[in-house]
């Protein structure tokens, strides 16, 4: 059994933090479960474009408002607590949290991200391999 704290993780390696969002990586490819689990901050006025080529990923949102724009669509969702959105199909997308609050999010990822990662000029995840893991 995999039991882990939030407060554990702050302020570690598990804890990525960039301009436009924080990730708290709880569950990782190491821990052998097939995919991971992040609590994820996007910061208040963020404006991200990613597309994750090579990972699907669930997001569920937990705290705060936003929208994403699916580029492929043209499409806009709003965002809210309670929405959960898939890109099921490698989306391009545009992901925007509202300027007054960030938004907390729950993100799935498979396959499974190492913690190593970081996004590349197309917003995307690279896939990692076990050795450099």
């Amino acid at each position: 059994m995999i039991v882990k704290q939030l407060e554990d993780l702050l302020g570690t390696s598990a804890e990525v933090d960039t301009a436009g969002w924080t990730s708290r990586r709880l569950i990782l490819k190491h821990d052998g479960m097939g995919y991971s689990v992040h609590d994820t901050l996007i910061k208040a006025g963020a404006v991200l474009e990613m597309e994750y080529r090579n990972h699907l990923e669930t997001v569920y949102c937990i705290e705060g408002e936003g929208e994403i724009d699916d580029l492929g669509t043209g499409r806009t969702h709003p965002i809210r607590v309670g929405t959960l959105y898939a890109l099921n199909h490698h989306d391009r997308h545009i992901l925007r949290a509202n300027k007054g609050t960030h938004m907390r999010m729950v993100c799935v990822f498979n396959p499974p991200l190492t913690g190593l990662e970081v996004h590349d000029e197309t917003g995307a995840y690279p896939l990692v391999s076990e050795a450099e893991a």
